[in-house]
């Protein structure tokens, strides 16, 4: 389907809330005028936010990353040490790990990312432990973090099923999983990319077990590693299955791959077109999946800023730590004021939520903005002196 008229009226359909199939959405991905697509991606999150569809949304987080050393290898990663590499592999301790959630809560953060390598010797145990830890001491924090893959792999680690090391995580404090590890679903892209992870379908049978436990997850996409735009629109038909049967995916992220210090260096990123055309097609696909986010990280503020005219009802997050797709060379910085005006600037009204998307803070009047600039993104801030992790943080202010 290339004629403009037919391509018009699926727009259409799909902008006023009917379902499309894998087809239409694969050609309207190649063809419909990119304009067009942005107004019907637009005219869902309108009707599916009515009353609220003047507010942007964004996050205060800290992704700690507890440790480099990582068994799968993945050819994009330019974050991970084999276990043998004594000199570049670190781990973090508890210690240190309980400091920076300190530094987190003082800066207004209610979230924690917690990600990192495979570790050959991390089982279920290391994260019950972490999890049990970092909620009594900060029981206010969320802990919204992993992926399927590292249930596989500490499930494997502990000789246990998924089924039970999602039961004891979540006992000893995990909220909810990230959507860590997703890459790209379909068989030949994820085999070229990361040969030694799980499949697709296993990845999505693992978040399939978790909602069923009562963990909820967002879900996630790598664009921009050789992968076809079919490819591209089989990784979320497969998402959009899991989700008919579980209701558990939150939000639907897609991001671009960061082309620098690994092994598919060369390969020919995801343009911002092609990343805006994917937030458009997502929001008018997904139409069982709640929240589409957009990626300043990877693409830059001004086309995150983009993406929320075209279907994206969130910013992300402002980070206060964040080394593996820094590691690859996202460089892109922002402190609070900073989204804060990016959202105002596309016409929206920014708001702080909560990792289950509540508004904690509607910033309405500009005069009552917050006067704090220390809530700063801030990329690739662990310096590794000696293989361990030097324990001093430093804010950077974009201002």
């Amino acid at each position: 389907m290339t004629d403009q008229a037919a391509l018009q009226s699926v727009l259409d359909r799909a902008a006023a809330g009917g379902r499309i199939t894998k087809e239409e959405a694969l050609d309207l991905y190649r063809h419909a005028p990119l304009h067009a697509l942005g107004q019907a991606a637009d005219a869902v999150r309108r009707r599916r936010y009515a009353g609220t569809e003047h507010i942007a949304t964004y996050i205060i987080e800290r992704n700690i990353n507890y440790t480099n050393v990582c068994v799968t290898a993945c050819k994009f990663c330019a974050f991970y040490a084999a276990p043998k590499d004594e000199k570049k592999g670190w781990s973090r301790d508890l210690e240190d790990i309980l400091r920076r959630c300190a530094e987190t809560v003082e800066l207004g953060g209610t979230q924690i990312m917690f990600q990192g390598g495979h570790h050959p010797d991390y089982g279920v145990e290391y994260y019950e432990e972490h999890f049990a830890a970092i909620k009594k001491a900060f029981p206010q924090l969320v802990i919204h973090s992993l992926g399927a893959s590292e249930v596989e792999h500490m499930a494997r680690i502990s000789g246990v099923t998924a089924e039970e090391a999602i039961a004891r995580i979540h006992a000893a404090g995990l909220d909810s999983f990230a959507g860590a590890g997703a890459e790209l679903l379909p068989e030949r892209p994820r085999t070229a990319i990361a040969p030694l992870k799980e499949s697709g379908e296993r990845w999505l049978e693992i978040m399939e077990i978790a909602h069923r436990l009562g963990v909820e997850s967002t879900s996630t996409m790598l664009m921009g590693t050789g992968e076809t735009n079919a490819e591209r629109i089989e990784h979320i038909a497969m998402i959009r299955d899991t989700q008919d049967r579980t209701g558990g995916f939150r939000a639907f992220i897609p991001y671009t791959y960061q082309p620098e210090n690994n092994k598919l260096k060369g390969r020919t990123q995801a343009t911002i077109f092609e990343y805006l055309r994917m937030i458009a097609i997502a929001r008018l696909f997904l139409d069982n999946i709640a929240h589409i986010q957009g990626s300043w990280l990877t693409v830059g503020k001004e086309a995150g800023q983009l993406s929320l005219h075209y279907g994206a009802d969130d910013l992300g997050s402002i980070m206060l730590e964040e080394n593996v797709v820094s590691s690859a060379g996202a460089k892109h910085r922002s402190n609070r004021q900073e989204i804060i005006d990016l959202i105002r600037k596309a016409g929206r009204t920014p708001a702080q939520r909560a990792t289950t998307y509540e508004h904690l803070l509607v910033h309405g009047d500009p005069a009552n903005d917050p006067a704090d600039d220390r809530v700063v993104s801030h990329i690739s801030s662990t310096a590794i002196e000696g293989g361990t992790a030097h324990p001093e943080l430093k804010l950077i202010s974009t201002n």
